[in-house]
């Protein structure tokens, strides 16, 4: 087992400060595995509403819970939506005997009933599979090719990750979407998640999607919606500034873990990868939700003008704005895009990432540094020292 302190840490801080913290993230994410650290299973206060006698124990769930002191965690808490009005009469208690750790497979927001129920009280922590910063600059290869699921990462060879990933997607499709309610065929949406692989890392255009799948525009966004709310999907929005320029106003689209997306294009190897005319996209979504893990930034977007300009990523940081470059290139050098998003969009700094191993200014925005600095930490020192935070006037 691959120790993830960073997660970990989160976690216990979370739950000194919030009365419940939901770790939320694809299935075999490795929800489970960290929620046992912090509560080992067998103590009384873990209940997996996949386990058949946490089920039964929580029949009558302010019974079997209200008792109980210390951390609660419930697994799979998307299979049981009712809990929440329960969970918020229990952690509005005072003194309060138990704080919650829940666990789930969707988002919020497509959990309608747990942000409303538990407004204020919840804080809420995503996980997704193994990240870069977590096993270190050698792997990235590794983990660009198989993504971040552990099972998938740590199989003995490619094949076996294939299988594995190929088995994940099927699983996904026929069982948890329909344990979710969800009743839309498995073939529909196995082919609607292989045209958003196709479209990986461009921007959504739902009319190609819905002549092919004879459906829709509105069934279409409907589709991304549940892909994106159940976290295999990322729709990176596009920011607007008020310019006189036209800009971009439909998100970008990725699958968020790399090795699911080369599994629903075929890649079986890294050979394949590297020559597959996906492979500048899979970079650019394996870049982005790296930096988007190891910079948790307030907000993400990208940017792009109908004359051609554009930014990967646009973040909120503290107060400043960092723009993100991510070129699949030896050398990158400035460019005339880079010069009219640091003028049109104010950055306070522009940092490119590249797969070379060396860092280099520009000029006194422009920074290229490696990939793979984001797993040594050196990205996060450089963002630090150019970017120090605004500090608050006083009057």
């Amino acid at each position: 087992m691959l120790e993830r302190p960073r997660l970990l840490d989160q976690i216990r801080r979370g739950l000194k400060r919030s009365r419940i913290v939901a770790l939320i993230g694809p299935r075999q994410s490795g929800k489970t595995t960290l929620a046992r650290q912090i509560v080992p299973n067998g103590t009384g206060n873990y209940f997996d509403l996949e386990d058949p006698t946490s089920r039964v124990l929580l029949a009558e769930p302010m019974t079997a819970l209200q008792g109980l002191r210390g951390v609660v965690v419930i697994d799979e808490i998307q299979h049981r939506p009712d809990l929440f009005p329960v969970l918020r009469v229990l952690a509005d208690r005072k003194p309060l005997p138990a704080r919650f750790l829940i666990l789930g497979s969707a988002s919020p927001e497509l959990l309608r009933q747990s942000s409303e129920t538990l407004a204020g009280r919840i804080e809420t922590i995503p996980v997704a599979g193994f990240s870069l910063d977590e096993l270190g600059p050698r792997a990235l290869a590794r983990h660009w090719h198989r993504g971040g699921f552990p099972l998938s990462f740590l199989a003995r060879t490619n094949a076996d990750s294939f299988a594995w990933r190929q088995q994940f997607i099927q699983t996904f499709l026929e069982r948890d979407l329909p344990q979710l309610g969800i009743t839309i065929p498995a073939s529909a949406l196995l082919r609607f998640w292989t045209m958003v692989a196709h479209s990986h890392g461009g921007i959504w255009n739902a009319a190609d999607p819905a002549r092919s799948l004879g459906i829709g525009e509105s069934t279409v966004r409907r589709y991304l919606d549940l892909f994106t709310g159940l976290l295999v999907v990322r729709q990176l929005q596009p920011w607007h500034e008020n310019l006189s320029k036209r800009q971009v106003k439909a998100p970008k689209v990725y699958v968020r873990d790399s090795g699911l997306m080369h599994t629903l294009l075929g890649i079986r190897s890294e050979r394949d990868l590297l020559s597959h005319p996906k492979s500048g996209a899979s970079w650019e979504g394996y870049a982005v939700e790296e930096v988007l893990s190891v910079l948790e930034p307030e907000q993400a977007y990208f940017w792009a003008t109908h004359q051609g300009a554009e930014l990967d990523l646009l973040l909120f940081k503290d107060g400043r704005r960092l723009g993100i470059e991510i070129k699949r290139s030896d050398a990158p050098s400035i460019t005339p895009s880079m010069r009219i998003a640091i003028a049109d969009l104010g950055l306070d700094r522009l940092m490119v990432l590249y797969p070379g191993s060396r860092a280099y200014d520009l000029n006194s925005q422009v920074r290229v540094m490696p990939l793979s600095s984001l797993a040594t930490g050196d990205f996060l020192s450089a963002i630090r020292k150019s970017m120090p935070r605004k500090r608050k006037r006083h009057s």
